[in-house]
């Protein structure tokens, strides 16, 4: 172990855990929904007869389900059991991806991505939930796994853009066909991954012992009413809406980097795509590290008010940036920034809640960040385009996103001050409480 220990500390035992590898698996699929299509959206307007603002729906229709679906499907991995929940996304979502490429019909593909969607909101979350099951009595281990996930999707999101961009060259229905890694994923899930027990989640000591008639069950008790009960403690209420912080500067990112690149400093879209991968290498690096900055603070609001100032210092390095040079330097940031931030703030909501409500408060700060990813470029292109007659077309993106961004960082120092302030609520199996 000694190579895993040097790259990420003395919790680098965590990736010879098997449940642990099997999340690993799995993933990898997670990201493929937008980025493989992304990179061949304007291939596709001839086979699909439409054009490129239709073509943009592809991206809409996937992403908007999660919206709403993200909470329920939490709700019903926590009375179901993970396994089912993460199986059945899996399944959908790789079908729904094959099935695009036995029809050029624009309807039928909107659909298909429609599935898609719902397929998604049962794999991400339930996958951020399941290294919460696996982990939940070491919190340092548990972020290092976290971010040892996190890699995971920053190695696919590296990889699979650059193969789809290479097969939609031999024909537009080829990088469909990546969609097929999720299906062979979702029989090994089945087969061997095992879902955390009763026994497991009250801790090494038998806290709870008066269950041990449940103990070999997977627990799934969770209620509705008490996951609402749960998100109006300040401090949870807090992380929900920090959570949303990261993802929403990081889509200011992704949606301005080219604008920058191309327009600003006259270079070309392949370098726009080189300072994405930078920063998803970055973010990937970052994630990483996360046991190990958190257990160099004796809280974890240090490292997640740096990681929310870091991302929109980031951003606002790019959109001022003299040189590509000085841009990639802002988009490391941006991307390290982002990697812990989200990590954190995912372990923190895994440690906010007991096993029983845990996949139902994951869901919902799933949820949480995808509105931020969708309410960014939105609120971001309605300042520029306000701003537009008054300042011109360069100055209106600039000082529109120092707008948008500046009001981002606040609501995230504000929503780190208030988990600062208050402990965490009390966890009714383990009966421990997970203040900093």
């Amino acid at each position: 172990m000694g190579i895993l220990q040097t790259l990420f500390g003395d919790d680098a035992a965590v990736l010879y855990e098997r449940d642990f590898q099997l999340l690993l698996l799995a993933s990898l699929s997670s990201p493929l929904g937008a980025s493989v299509v992304s990179p061949i959206l304007e291939g596709l307007t001839g086979p699909l007869g439409v054009s490129s603002a239709r073509a943009g729906l592809l991206m809409a229709v996937f992403t908007a389900p999660a919206i709403v679906l993200i909470p329920l499907v939490g709700v019903l991995s926590d009375r179901v059991g993970r396994k089912p929940v993460l199986t059945g996304g899996l399944l959908l979502f790789g079908l729904a991806g094959l099935a695009v490429t036995l029809t050029t019909d624009f309807r039928s593909v909107l659909g298909l991505r429609f599935l898609q969607g719902v397929g998604y909101t049962g794999i991400a979350p339930v996958l951020i939930t399941s290294v919460g099951d696996i982990f939940a009595d070491d919190a340092d281990a548990e972020a290092s796994a976290q971010g040892l996930r996190f890699t995971a999707v920053g190695v696919s999101l590296t990889v699979f853009p650059v193969l789809s961009g290479a097969l939609v060259v031999l024909a537009w229905q080829y990088p469909f066909y990546l969609y097929g890694l999720a299906v062979p994923t979702a029989l090994v899930v089945w087969a061997l991954f095992e879902e955390p027990t009763a026994a497991d989640a009250v801790g090494p000591n038998g806290a709870d012992a008066g269950h041990a008639d449940d103990a070999d069950k997977p627990v799934r008790d969770g209620s509705t009413r008490a996951l609402l009960s749960l998100t109006t403690h300040p401090r949870v209420a807090a992380t929900l809406v920090g959570r949303a912080v990261p993802s929403f500067l990081w889509f200011v990112f992704l949606t301005y980097n080219s604008v920058v690149v191309v327009r600003f400093l006259g270079g070309s879209a392949g370098v726009a795509g080189l300072l994405v991968a930078a920063a998803s290498v970055a973010s990937s690096v970052s994630s990483t590290q996360s046991g190990r900055i958190t257990a160099a603070f004796d809280t974890r609001v240090v490292p997640m008010f740096a990681s929310t100032t870091a991302i929109g210092a980031g951003v606002l390095a790019l959109v001022f940036a003299p040189s590509t040079l000085v841009a990639g330097v802002g988009v490391v940031f941006a991307g390290a920034g982002f990697g812990l931030g989200l990590t954190l703030y995912r372990s923190a909501l895994t440690g906010s809640a007991p096993v029983e409500l845990r996949g139902g408060l994951v869901s919902l700060g799933e949820s949480a960040g995808r509105l931020g990813s969708t309410v960014a470029p939105v609120l971001t292109g309605a300042v520029v385009a306000v701003a537009a007659p008054t300042l011109g077309p360069v100055d209106s993106v600039r000082w529109g996103v120092v707008g948008v961004v500046a009001a981002a960082v606040l609501v995230g120092v504000v929503s780190v001050a208030v988990v600062d302030r208050f402990d965490a609520p009390a966890r009714s199996r383990a009966g421990t409480s997970t203040a900093d």
